[in-house]
């Protein structure tokens, strides 16, 4: 291989460039050693953009790769007519690395001029160009056959002679999983900035929760005392054993009680869940969801103005959970 063909991404002072190895064996999930050699497993975002270049004789070369969050997962793949052949292993490399999102793989191929090395012809392009042209002639006779600019211009056809197919795949797909290392390395960035994001809800969560746990009691016992007064100002007697089933019932479906462990327990399941690492997005989600669920229990059930005050603000927090976890894979 040419010297100047070796020339592969830009150096980068990116900590957390990944080696190829480890996003073939861990689809998607990067690994990240601290200063004290422990590994940990990172969350990865959605999103994230990267890029890479390289110069052959005659040829440049440029490979992007773009991701947004996506439900499923869903790659697109754009290259030269010349590189149609990759576009099947480039799949499976992209598919390899993320499991969710909609990446997209844009391959550049610019021809420079006064390469050092000579032109070839791609006889076996043009011999799929005569062909074609006529089975055309035979349908529609009369029609003008190609001449040789239309057949030189035609993409494919004229190749760098100093550069093999063979060369120029292997180019390709090296650029491909430098710039593939770079977005991993985006995502990891970014996931790490999600992660803090959704400890510190968390935070604000239990905060709130903390705010309901001691009034569960005086609220219970504040509400009996209520409805007893109203009973015995209608000449009523609270007392009465019919009487104390009935408020002992309509206590219970007043009581938070069942509701803030619930909280509780899902907050320690998303710190969890954070912990563990990899493709947690989907799990997330149906936390949030069930957060959410919880929140809206403790307003409906609200007797007192500080517990619906305490439902307004969890769902404001639980929203803006649900809201960043919608961008991890």
């Amino acid at each position: 291989m040419p010297e100047k063909a070796r020339c592969l991404a830009p150096k980068t002072s990116n900590a957390y460039i990944l080696p190829d190895a480890s996003l073939s064996r861990k689809a998607g999930i990067a690994f990240h050693t601290g200063a004290c050699g422990k590994s940990f497993t990172m969350i990865l975002s959605m999103t994230g953009f990267a890029s890479a270049s390289a110069e052959m004789p005659g040829i440049s070369l440029a490979v992007e790769l773009r991701s947004v969050n996506h439900r499923y997962l869903d790659v697109t793949i754009k290259v030269p007519d010349e590189l149609r052949s990759l576009e099947t292993v480039l799949r499976e490399r992209l598919a390899s690395a993320q499991k969710r999102g909609k990446v997209e793989c844009r391959v550049a191929l610019l021809r420079t001029v006064g390469a050092a090395g000579g032109i070839a012809i791609n006889t076996e392009r043009v011999q799929q160009l005569a062909t074609a042209a006529a089975s055309v002639v035979r349908a529609i006779p009369g029609t003008a056959p190609l001449s040789a600019a239309d057949v030189l211009r035609w993409p494919g056809v004229i190749v760098d002679a100093t550069i093999s197919p063979e060369m120029l795949a292997e180019q390709v797909d090296s650029l491909v999983q430098h710039a593939l290392s770079e977005l991993t390395s985006a995502r990891a960035r970014e996931g790490a900035k999600l992660r803090a994001v959704l400890e510190a809800r968390c935070t604000d969560i239990e905060t709130q929760v903390a705010r309901v746990t001691p009034r569960i009691p005086a609220l219970h016992a504040a509400y009996m005392e209520k409805l007893g007064g109203r009973l015995r100002e209608a000449g009523l007697e609270p007392n009465d054993d019919r009487l104390k089933q009935e408020l002992a019932l309509f206590a219970t479906r007043i009581d938070v009680a069942e509701e803030v462990a619930r909280l509780t327990t899902h907050v320690a399941e998303i710190r969890r869940v954070l912990a563990q690492g990899g493709p947690v997005g989907k799990r997330l989600d149906f936390l949030a969801q069930e957060l959410h669920r919880e929140a809206n229990t403790l307003g409906s059930k609200s007797v007192d103005a500080e517990l619906s005050h305490v439902s307004l603000e969890l769902k404001v927090l639980i929203e803006q959970m649900r809201e960043q976890v919608q961008n991890l894979e």
